[in-house]
């Protein structure tokens, strides 16, 4: 399914839904920084995805992050709450979505990262290697509030 991600566009079609997904800042002994590379965008991103009924907000980050990435994760705090009605993302079956992300920082606990059904790519990326990469702005914005160390985050 196809995606056009909008922030802060007048252009924007207008939201039919919100929808909580859940992800993961993860940061290895390193330094470095989980990212997976979307494969319907081919932009890089912090692993996260839609939580399903039944589901905390934790089991939604670590299961979202070992199926995108390959890399089982353990939440040890939270990066932010991000709900921005500036945000919309638009689906090709008609879904508007303005996303409500809870982001937790996490630290790896097995796994290696590798391409999957959803990531054409996930590796592990240090600070100052993330300039270079295309990157959508909310997920700079995230990554910036990690890196700056303002957080917890909340809209």
């Amino acid at each position: 399914m196809g995606r056009v991600e909008y922030w802060n566009d007048e252009d924007a079609p207008q939201a039919n839904s919100l929808v909580p997904a859940c992800g993961t800042v993860t940061v290895d002994d390193q330094g470095r920084i989980l990212l997976q590379r979307r494969r319907d965008t081919g932009q890089w991103a912090l692993p996260m995805g839609k939580m399903e009924i039944g589901e905390t907000p934790s089991q939604c980050a670590v299961r979202e992050t070992q199926e995108e990435s390959g890399i089982l994760v353990e939440p040890f705090g939270l990066l932010g709450v991000y709900s921005d009605p500036d945000h919309i993302v638009a689906y090709t079956d008609g879904e508007v979505r303005q996303e409500y992300e809870v982001m937790l920082l996490a630290r790896p606990v097995s796994g290696v990262p590798g391409a999957n059904d959803e990531a054409s790519d996930a590796r592990w990326f240090a600070p100052e290697d993330l300039k270079d990469l295309d990157i959508h702005p909310t997920q700079w914005r995230q990554l910036n509030d990690y890196l700056t160390g303002r957080y917890p985050h909340v809209d």
